[in-house]
């Protein structure tokens, strides 16, 4: 065979391939030194020309961006592109068309009306709140009575024996004897019965003395008008109440100075109502109140706040408001709880802007509302609310008079704007993040299919998974076809972008035994 004739073939293919590619690499390098294009540039990224920024237009797109953002923190704005703070991922550009808010979700007039998504629309007004406080009733300390003893005596009889018992102005409370008296008074008598001139000085004189002695003017008066010696006299109450103290018992000696009753009066009581920090700076004293018990239901009581006590629950951020009540009956007594309802002076109240109170979304971290735009598109935006009152809140920060606010159904929308938010973060991952970490298993062949396969598998610490049989996705070369139904295996996994298991390899450990070997085997050992 004559080889000549092939090695010249083989030789001019070798020079045509290398003059080809020497030309096509000649064309390439002038048709960049001509044009002077170069690759792509991402959305948001800068150009030959500077530093992208906002209000720019996007020439990958052509669109104006107004911000970037980071979709999982969407209240953040930044006014040029670059790497989150927040998370190991690029900014999102936000178009002035919408476009690029991935945090907007569409829904459909008929899936609205299925959700049962109402909306409402942001208005401004002047809100006068009533505020709503819980409290409970107590002593009003400034009807308050002391009754003590005047002298050194003995208490020979008591008419109220016990506490909280009910008096009235007037009533006896207990007989005392005093020794002390009987000496003071013996010699006022003395000095009235003597007959002569300039005796007023020497009446008077002894008058004084049983004062001193502890008598009041009242028992001064009934000893000159009867001209006889009391040696014993009774307390009386000087007010209507309840008996709170009671130091004094039948038979025992009393010292001047020591506290023998004390009585409240119950004419009025104070309730002390837990007022939220935010809005006490709202109250005045002075303020109208009004209060109702569970135990007197129909009843309403009328009062005004006497003082905000400078005295802030650490536990429940609420401050004390002292009301002062009218309890003509005596109907509420101390312990009760009531429900109060205190009214602000319109005239302290600033125009706001005022949503539905149900249109508020508190994540704890974030205070959120699902804003409705045109064409059925809705989208979360951070607010800062105010006072609430009578199914209505204010909003001081994060929307417009006009707009419109969803008030139904909103944590479904809100879910699916956060699960599209997920997803379009996911998909914007650079490569190195969104390469998906890799879990070890065990388990056994239960099914194939065309796409999946089927395993029982054990626990799967690194995904905190229990034992479970569950479907994976193929390989990306496809399942070998040595395995089988019953076959153990190991294997490893990833998650897919859509959440789905994927296997990355798969091995046998035990091979699966055929159908007639397992019955042949489940004879043997039936006979055994």
């Amino acid at each position: 065979m004559n080889m000549k004739p092939l090695l010249l073939a083989v030789i001019a293919v070798a020079v045509l391939g290398a003059g080809g590619y020497g030309m096509y690499s000649l064309g390439m390098r002038q048709g960049m030194g001509m044009s002077g294009a170069a690759p792509a540039a991402e959305p948001g990224s800068a150009d030959a020309g500077g530093e992208m920024k906002a209000g720019n237009a996007d020439r990958a797109t052509g669109k104006k961006v107004l911000y970037w953002h980071d979709p999982m923190v969407p209240g953040q704005k930044f006014d040029k592109p670059g790497k989150s703070p927040f998370m190991d991922m690029m900014l999102v550009p936000v178009y002035a068309d919408g476009d690029g808010d991935q945090s907007q979700v569409t829904v459909s007039p008929r899936v609205q009306q299925s959700l049962g998504v109402r909306t409402a629309e942001v208005t401004r007004g002047t809100m006068a709140p009533q505020i709503e406080a819980a409290g409970s009733i107590a002593f009003n300390e400034r009807d308050q009575y002391v009754i003590q003893a005047r002298a050194t005596g003995y208490v020979e009889h008591l008419h109220v024996r016990a506490t909280l018992d009910r008096v009235r102005q007037g009533q006896p409370l207990a007989d005392l004897y005093v020794p002390d008296w009987v000496a003071a008074q013996e010699e006022f008598l003395s000095v009235q019965r003597m007959r002569g001139a300039d005796l007023a000085a020497l009446v008077d004189g002894a008058r004084q003395r049983m004062r001193q002695a502890g008598m009041s003017d009242e028992q001064v008066q009934l000893v000159e008008a009867s001209g006889k010696v009391q040696p014993r006299f009774t307390l009386t109450a000087p007010a209507g109440g309840v008996i709170v103290e009671l130091m004094a018992r039948e038979g025992m000696t009393v010292m001047p100075g020591a506290t023998l009753f004390r009585i409240n009066g119950l004419s009025t009581v104070w309730a002390n109502a837990e007022v939220p920090e935010s809005q006490a700076r709202l109250l005045r004293p002075g303020a109208r109140v009004q209060a109702r018990s569970p135990a007197l239901a129909a009843t309403v009581f009328n009062g005004a706040v006497q003082a905000i006590l400078p005295d802030v629950n650490p536990n429940t951020r609420t401050l004390k408001a002292r009301i002062e009540l009218a309890n003509p009956a005596a109907q509420l007594a101390p312990g009760m709880f009531v429900s109060v309802v205190l009214s602000v002076d319109a005239a302290q109240a600033e125009p706001s802007l005022l949503v539905p109170t149900e249109a508020i979304i508190q994540t704890g971290r974030r205070t959120v509302v699902m804003l409705a735009d045109a064409g059925g598109t809705f989208r979360p935006v951070d607010v800062e609310i105010g006072i609430e009152s009578n199914g209505r809140t204010e909003v001081k920060r994060g929307l417009a008079a006009g707009q419109r606010v969803v008030v139904s159904g909103q944590f479904l929308v809100d879910s699916e704007a956060s699960l599209k938010s997920t997803t379009t973060r996911m998909a914007d991952m650079p490569a190195d993040m969104s390469s998906a970490v890799e879990h070890n298993g065990e388990g056994k062949v239960e099914a194939i299919g065309k796409n999946a396969v089927t395993l029982s598998h054990g626990p799967i610490p690194s995904m905190q998974w229990g034992a479970m049989t569950m479907d994976f996705g193929l390989p990306a070369g496809g399942l070998p076809t040595a395995f089988a139904p019953g076959q153990t295996v190991k294997f490893a996994f990833t998650m897919g972008n859509d959440g789905a298991p994927v296997l990355t390899r798969i091995e046998a450990i035990r091979p699966a035994r055929p159908l007639a070997d397992a019955k042949t085997t489940t004879k043997m050992e039936k006979k055994q």
